[in-house]
């Protein structure tokens, strides 16, 4: 019998989610870019309502292709706050500007964001809570990445998304200890 963290029972849309990408270690920059846009999209707001827009996201940003949304003007943003199919705040889209800007210069400087963002941790966090209400919003790991990726011009990264991050790559394992989707049950 498969088990499943509370949250991913909520739709069929969660659940393929929790069993096929939530923690599962994403090192490609793109998905990671995708990821971030996501996470702080979600900021105030359930992951369901952004899972439900995903591909709307998918189809406003170029398909997650940092390196064109890197190159959003402003007509193109303007654009992007009346497209009624995705979360229309104006801080949440400069953000998303703004950080495939700084993907790039990531990559310029590490060869990769992923060299990057992965350099926080040795391997995989892999935590052993048994309920979900065990699970913090943020740690001091989120809150140490969140301060460096805002002291290198990043937008949008506070340690609550930047948690959400880690969670959705996979650096952090916080599926309950029952769920079938544990790292160390595979």
């Amino acid at each position: 019998m498969t088990v499943r963290c509370d949250w991913a029972k909520t739709s069929p849309l969660m659940q393929d989610y929790h069993d096929y990408e939530w923690g599962k270690t994403t090192q490609d920059d793109r998905k990671l870019y995708e990821l971030l846009l996501l996470e702080s999209m979600q900021a105030g707001l359930s992951w369901s309502t952004i899972l439900d827009k995903r591909e709307n996201f998918r189809s406003a940003f170029d398909q997650f292709d940092y390196t064109k949304v890197a190159n959003y003007n402003d007509n193109k943003i303007a654009e992007l706050l009346t497209n009624p199919k995705i979360i229309r705040n104006h801080l949440k889209i400069n953000a998303a500007v703004n950080n495939a800007q700084m993907i790039l210069n990531m990559q310029e400087k590490y060869g990769s964001f992923s060299t990057y963002i992965w350099s926080f941790v040795e391997n995989p966090i892999i935590n052993h809570w048994q309920s979900m209400e065990e699970i913090p919003a943020s740690s001091n790991l989120s809150k140490h990445i969140s301060k460096e990726l805002k002291k290198v011009g990043f937008k949008f990264v506070g340690p609550t998304i930047i948690y959400s991050f880690m969670q959705a790559i996979g650096m952090v394992d916080d599926h309950i200890e029952t769920c079938s989707f544990k790292y160390e049950n595979k």
